[in-house]
């Protein structure tokens, strides 16, 4: 009983793997066939593409073979229009020279023509002046036949003239020679009169010769202004700010330049016989007002004068008759560039007054005048 059961098993088997084969197998020829019908129809569409490509590629052939023809063409064609434009250039170029050469004949034919009616009008000018001289020379001409006759008179009035002058030259020489001998005078009275100037020339170079000498004998011992011969002490050194007190530290320095700007001017022989007075004079800035710099600078001059009159060398050459004390406020300021240097002119001045000063200034005066 088991056996025929195993034997139904196998034949299903085998039956069932006989009908799968089977069926592979049709499917398989279905596609074998499906393939060979595709590849037919594919070789039949390449016949034909490869009919159409032959049929296009001997058309393009054709178009190419046109196209070059064109393209020759073309070549040819602009070959002949390079050509034509060379050409045109070059008429281009001689017309453009022709213009030139017409512009400037015109430009020759228009400076003629201005020329030529500058010509004419200088022509016509002339031709006027021509005839204005022609005019102007037949009244000259009448003017000369009627001055003949006055020449003869003048002639002859000449004639009479020329005996008074020789007379009045016999004259003239007369007045000459009485005139040089006049002349003779004058320069000699001339020479004299520039001698006398020459002599009072040098009167009135007293001071300078007094200076030069000051200067030679005080040499680098005191400091003197070069052109009034002064001698210039700062206030800040004598007094303090606003007082007429003169300072303990001040008279040792004050009594060594005075006594040796002062003996100088008493002793020296070249200076002495010309001295009038010593001058003491008192200077402030311009700060405040007139009457109270004026007030301080006399005080200051006074407190220098009294000591001064207090040394030995005041009392061995009297210098009391000598010695002025003035005061200036800041009528005489020390300017810098036009501006006061308010320090330089707070100062003390001891200077000299020569005889007759006032009278040599005005005789200066009178010389450089004349």
């Amino acid at each position: 009983m088991f056996r025929n059961k195993r034997t139904d098993e196998g034949s299903n088997f085998w039956i069932s793997y006989a009908d799968l084969m089977a069926g592979l197998l049709f499917v398989f020829i279905l596609l074998i066939g499906a393939i060979v019908s595709k590849s037919i129809i594919l070789k039949s569409n390449l016949h034909d593409k490869e009919d159409r490509l032959t049929v296009l590629s001997q058309t393009l052939k054709n178009k190419e073979s046109i196209l070059e023809a064109l393209h020759r063409d073309l070549n040819e064609n602009k070959a002949r229009l390079d050509a034509t434009q060379n050409q045109l250039q070059q008429k281009m170029q001689t017309l453009k020279l022709k213009e030139d050469e017409i512009r400037k004949f015109n430009r020759m034919l228009a400076e003629a023509n201005g020329r030529r009616d500058a010509l004419s009008k200088k022509i016509i000018l002339v031709q006027n002046l021509l005839s204005e001289t022609n005019s102007t020379l037949a009244d000259t001409r009448k003017q000369l036949k009627a001055y003949e006759g006055k020449v003869v008179v003048l002639s002859n009035k000449l004639s009479e003239r020329d005996a008074t002058i020789k007379a009045n030259d016999a004259k003239m020489l007369q007045l000459l020679n009485a005139l040089d001998e006049k002349q003779t005078k004058y320069d000699t009275l001339i020479a004299k009169l520039q001698q006398q100037k020459a002599k009072i020339k040098a009167l009135t170079g007293i001071r300078l010769k007094v200076i030069a000498a000051l200067k030679e004998a005080l040499g680098e011992k005191v400091r003197i202004d070069k052109k009034s011969g002064s001698l210039k002490l700062a206030s800040n050194v004598l007094f303090d700010k606003g007082s007429a007190v003169l300072k303990e530290s001040a008279k040792g320095e004050l009594k060594r330049a005075f006594e040796e700007y002062i003996g100088t001017l008493v002793t020296n022989p070249a200076i002495k016989p010309y001295l009038d007075k010593i001058i003491i004079e008192g200077h402030t800035d311009s700060d405040g007002g007139y009457l109270y710099n004026l007030d301080l600078s006399q005080k200051r001059a006074y407190a220098v004068m009294h000591y001064l009159l207090t040394l030995d060398i005041a009392k061995k050459y009297n210098l009391k008759p000598l010695l002025v004390a003035s005061g200036r406020a800041y009528l005489d300021p020390v300017l810098v560039n036009g501006v006061e240097d308010k320090e330089a002119s707070r100062r003390i001045e001891i200077k000299f007054r020569l005889r007759n000063e006032d009278a040599m200034h005005e005789i200066e005066k009178v010389l450089d005048a004349e």
